[in-house]
């Protein structure tokens, strides 16, 4: 059994990392260059077609990836339970490479084979000899090709990618190397045919049934030319049958097939939506933030948001997708997670952090949160948390509009503020005497600062209105606690939204600034500290976690989203919203017990 990466385990331009794609730069420009400046008789449409081709095959593909994460966390008609962890999204962030190792192929293919170049459209003679040769010799190589791999003395756990796809291609290139030598060859059979594997290998990967019953019933012979994706799960699942690549009649005919292929189909075609225990209700934040959540870029995901140059390229789509989301303005399902017995999902508002400041949004968006409470309380939903800007004093008075609208509702709306004010108070650095408050000040400044105060720790702030406001919290015993500062020498910060770039500047060297608001500062100092937006770490035993929480680190979850957690593990039949907080101490200690961790102040 291999125990090292051969010479053919890792793709060629591995080594240049997002710029992969420039290898295919040279070809694409001459391609179209050709179009452009040769007369008439002289472009050819393959040439120029081989490009925008491999992006359609990758845009294919990111759908596919898309729709399966969304229907895999809605959980009707799903097929496998266990869910994707972060080291299976690195391990296939490499998906696309194999659509730029097509697509060098094809451009020097064009150049040294003669029946590449000048197609025409369409040629019966052509489609024919490709659906016979792929049914008759690809099918039936690939299946006894698969199986041999599967024998114990052939088996590894180590990956080949490059030298598996280069078997593949070898593999597919028999039909479309037979109709390129016999003059057969057209645009539609040689791009339809790759399509159409595309098609069915993103289908039996999908992880959730699709194929209609009705369809077998009408067509019995499909049975044998088609497989479905909960026919092919079962290879992964046992490893040793299902052997087949598209068409399962090699199963049938030589012994291989699962015994259960049927009964799965059946289960899965009638499994329904599943009910959660808990929703974490939270929203959209930029434009391009639609490729960073989990139904996006599986690899951009997986990290902490960052702005990306290259996100920005893609404003075509970009805007076609804003535009798609204020069409449909409906709330989305993004993920699905299972902790201690609990059947967790997150909830998508279609709606963009710039419209939440918009007071003509604050209607349609109140709309959209109630219709998902009262969705979410007739599917038996335990604790709804309100996440990023859907809680907020000006739009719902954190979410106590919604239990005044509806106070016969039986599930519990918690805005999370308690566990948010806990993670603050434990991020500042024991020792501390004196903290400096700045920016617009919110539910949990409040409390941050009355807790402060209590514990004897100078709350001090350098604008008048934001020391009056924190005052009017206060009682008359704390009041000597509260400062008003006229200097800038303070160490630890606590900030919320509205911290300027120039306090930022005139904070002392190696100040911490600790956030208490939903979204961070932007980060102007390198020789300062910046904690992260209150979150903590969710223990190992959370599972299903494949994507970042916006702007956390990886397995980072925000102390709005724990909180809607701890209130279904501890059975607390409470509303956590409004003005009123629920006891800070106790949520604290409930989410230690429960394995969830602070995140280390960075160094």
């Amino acid at each position: 059994m291999a125990s090292k990466p051969g010479i053919l385990t890792d793709w060629p331009w591995t080594p240049l990392g997002n710029f992969k794609y420039v290898v295919l730069a040279p070809w694409a420009i001459h391609a179209i260059h050709s179009f452009l400046v040769k007369d008439e008789k002289e472009r050819d449409v393959v040439h120029f077609l081989i490009f925008p081709f491999l992006l359609s095959r990758m845009l294919h593909n990111q759908l596919w990836i898309s729709l399966s994460r969304h229907r895999t966390a809605k959980g009707n008609n799903r097929i496998v339970d266990k869910g994707i962890e972060f080291e299976q999204v690195d391990r296939e962030r490499n998906w696309d490479d194999q659509i730029i190792f097509n697509g060098i192929i094809f451009y020097i293919a064009y150049f040294i084979l003669p029946g590449a170049s000048h197609m025409p459209l369409w040629r019966a003679d052509g489609v024919v000899i490709t659906i016979l040769l792929h049914t008759g010799p690809v099918e039936f190589l690939y299946y006894w090709l698969h199986r041999a791999l599967h024998h114990h003395y052939l088996y590894s756990p180590v990956i080949h990618p490059f030298a598996e796809h280069i078997g593949y291609f070898l593999l597919f290139s028999i039909p479309l190397l037979t109709m390129i030598f016999t003059g057969t060859s057209s645009v539609v059979a040689f791009f339809g045919y790759i399509s159409y594997i595309d098609f069915m290998n993103n289908m039996g990967h999908c992880n959730f049934e699709l194929v209609p019953k009705w369809l077998f019933s009408v067509f019995p012979f499909l049975k044998y030319l088609m497989y479905t994706p909960s026919f092919h799960s079962l290879h992964h699942t046992q490893f040793r049958t299902n052997y087949s690549l598209f068409m399962p009649f090699y199963d049938y005919m030589y012994g291989t097939m699962d015994k259960s292929s049927d009964v799965l189909y059946e289960k899965s075609l009638t499994r329904p939506e599943e009910s959660p225990d808990v929703v974490h209700l939270t929203h959209l934040t930029t434009p391009d933030s639609i490729y960073h959540i989990r139904l996006g870029f599986a690899s951009v995901a997986s990290k902490p948001y960052i702005s990306k140059w290259y996100l920005r390229l893609m404003w075509p789509l970009t805007s076609s997708y804003m535009m798609l989301i204020w069409i449909c303005s409906r709330t989305f399902v993004l993920e699905r997670n299972h902790f201690n017995k609990l059947k967790l999902q997150t909830w998508v508002i279609p709606k963009y952090r710039i419209q939440y400041f918009l007071k003509w949004q604050n209607e349609p968006i109140n709309s959209l949160i109630e219709e998902a409470i009262l969705d979410a309380d007739q599917r038996g939903v335990k604790v709804l948390s309100l996440g990023l800007l859907n809680q907020g004093e000006e739009l719902n008075l954190y979410g106590k509009l919604y239990i005044h609208l509806n106070p016969k509702l039986k599930i519990k709306v918690v805005d999370g503020s308690s566990l948010a004010v806990a993670v603050v108070l434990n991020s500042i650095p024991k020792g501390t005497t004196q903290v400096l408050f700045r920016g617009k000040l919110s539910k949990v400044a409040y409390f941050t600062a009355i807790a402060l105060c209590q514990k004897g720790i100078q709350v001090t702030t350098f604008r008048e209105e934001e020391h009056k406001k924190i005052k009017m919290k206060l009682n008359t015993k704390l009041g000597d606690k509260l400062a008003l500062s006229k200097n800038y020498a303070h160490k630890i910060w606590l900030v919320g939204d509205g911290l300027t770039e120039e306090e930022q500047l005139k904070a002392p060297k190696g100040t911490l600034f600790i956030p208490f608001s939903q979204f961070p500062p932007k980060r102007m100092r390198k020789d300062c500290f910046y904690h992260t937006t209150p979150a903590m770490m969710s223990p190992t035993s959370f599972e299903n976690m494949d994507s970042c929480e916006n702007w956390l680190p990886r397995r980072a979850m925000s102390a709005w989203r724990v909180a809607g957690i701890l209130h279904a593990l501890e059975g607390w039949n409470v509303h956590e919203c409004g003005h009123t907080i629920f006891d800070i101490e106790k949520i604290w200690e409930a989410s230690l017990q429960h394995g969830f961790r602070p995140l280390m102040i960075p160094s």
